[in-house]
């Protein structure tokens, strides 16, 4: 069997952009043409700043720990704690997100530009079995 450009495509830590904020937050930065995969590690009692994407969309699932998104809803400030295997999608609110624990929180960060076409029966159809094809 030879790999072409379809095979399969490791980032090792190694290769991440890591960067570690004025917070104390690190982040290790996967970057690929179509969309970015942020490893975060949030430290107790850091508070992000409040911030907001223009075109980007942003989901955070929580894979350790747990946080807090604080977000903007018609001129108030709401707020939603974030556990273990919780998916946040943010969409185009104004938010920042805390660690209010003793314990520093993980999570991360897929964020894409969407296209605004509907591909949610391609992404349940795009699976093909190829147990015949391997020999």
């Amino acid at each position: 069997m030879t790999l072409d450009n379809d095979a399969i495509e490791i980032a090792r830590q190694t290769s991440a952009i890591s960067v570690t904020k004025s917070s104390g937050t690190q982040v290790a930065y996967y970057l690929y043409p179509e969309f970015e995969i942020h490893v975060n590690i949030l430290p107790a009692g850091v508070v992000q700043d409040w911030h907001k994407h223009v075109q980007l969309d942003e989901n955070v699932i929580v894979t350790s720990g747990e946080i807090t998104v604080e977000y903007l809803e018609n001129g108030h400030v709401s707020s939603q704690t974030i556990q273990k295997n919780d998916v946040l999608r943010v969409k185009r609110s104004i938010h920042r997100l805390l660690n209010q624990s003793s314990e520093p929180a993980q999570f991360i960060v897929f964020r894409f530009v969407p296209t605004g076409q509907e591909q949610s029966e391609l992404m349940k159809q795009d699976k093909v079995d190829c147990e015949n094809e391997i020999k």
